[in-house]
């Protein structure tokens, strides 16, 4: 079945359809957006936000179109931008922004060489029938490269559906955008990154069994399996997670881990302070709050061992004093 799941949200479902092939009659009639949506930062919340108005006032369904690949990674995987989230997160925080529906087409080479006219036919019309479309003001689309918002204002004439294009969100002067995110992790401004995204710059995946190189140095970690090729982040963070439902302070290492032999991919590892339990096998949200150093190569495990050790002190001053409210959580 291409419809492979249903992504809950404050009790409030969200469907998944895998590809044009495996929409159904029910699924005509729509308001939709469509876009890469990575990070689901405040400037597509902005856009989600006129669309659950508009389905409202139509009596119809939200549906966000997005692409796997995203384009960029189809034409280009070695230099596209590293994701800031991961299918399975973008869906969830989706389906938390109130989406109904989400269509995920393959980016493939029969996508890539439809003309706008035929996306605009093929997709939107036969495929989802839409009656109103959001667009960001810069979105363009079709191996063409004529898909622009005045060429979807004059499909819609033809075809019966209205277009609104959303107007790029600014917070005090900044402009909100994938890249933005991606340029103050970079910088290790995660003040910024988090007012972009209106939450913590998070990475999520499932605990593995690891190399247990850490119990030899002191310093147990859990290995956050990460199923990306390339990440926005390198280096050592403060970061935090939740574990049974109580937040965790502690500090990561996420990068290719020079000092010791691999396969060259990113990896994430995580040691909660002052933790004993067992994670393996749980999916873990990391939150990044501050960088603490860059990865770096050590010549032995010795000097490895007491950089850690530097590491976790430095993570210990710092959620001392922040370690009551952290681990008390939110109050009304």
């Amino acid at each position: 079945m291409g419809i492979i799941g249903h992504f809950m949200s404050k009790k409030r479902v969200m469907q998944l359809v895998r590809g044009l092939h495996n929409l159904r009659p029910q699924h005509r009639g729509c308001v939709a957006t469509i876009g890469n949506f990575d990070g689901v930062h405040r400037g597509h919340q902005a856009i989600l936000a006129r669309l659950r108005e508009r389905a409202a006032e139509l009596a119809l369904p939200s549906c966000v179109v997005i692409f796997e690949p995203q384009p960029r990674e189809f034409f280009g995987p070695d230099t596209a931008p590293a994701r800031l989230t991961r299918l399975r997160d973008k869906l969830a925080l989706l389906a938390a922004e109130g989406v109904d529906r989400v269509l995920c087409l393959s980016f493939n080479p029969r996508l890539r060489e439809l003309s706008a006219a035929e996306f605009v036919h093929k997709v939107l019309v036969e495929g989802l029938g839409v009656r109103h479309l959001e667009v960001g003001d810069d979105f363009r689309f079709g191996c063409d490269r004529v898909g622009d918002f005045a060429f979807l204002e004059q499909a819609g004439e033809r075809e019966g559906f209205t277009v609104e294009a959303a107007a790029t969100v600014e917070l005090d002067g900044v402009r909100v955008s994938s890249t933005g995110v991606r340029e103050a992790l970079a910088a290790g401004d995660f003040v910024l990154a988090e007012h972009l995204l209106g939450r913590p710059f998070q990475i999520a995946g499932r605990v593995l069994h690891g190399q247990k190189l850490g119990r030899q140095l002191d310093a147990p970690t859990a290995n956050v399996q990460l199923k990306r090729k390339r990440v926005p982040l390198s280096g050592v963070y403060l970061v935090s997670t939740e574990v049974d439902g109580q937040p965790w302070p502690g500090v990561a290492n996420i990068g290719v881990r020079p000092s010791v032999a691999g396969d060259g991919s990113a990896h994430l590892e995580v040691h909660l302070l002052d933790f004993a339990g067992d994670l393996y096998g749980r999916r873990l949200t990391v939150a990044f709050h501050h960088k603490l150093r860059e990865e770096q190569r050590f010549a032995s495990l010795e000097a490895l061992k007491t950089a850690i050790a530097a590491d976790i002190a430095a993570a210990r001053a710092h959620w001392q004093g922040q370690l009551h409210n952290l681990l008390a959580g939110p109050t009304d």
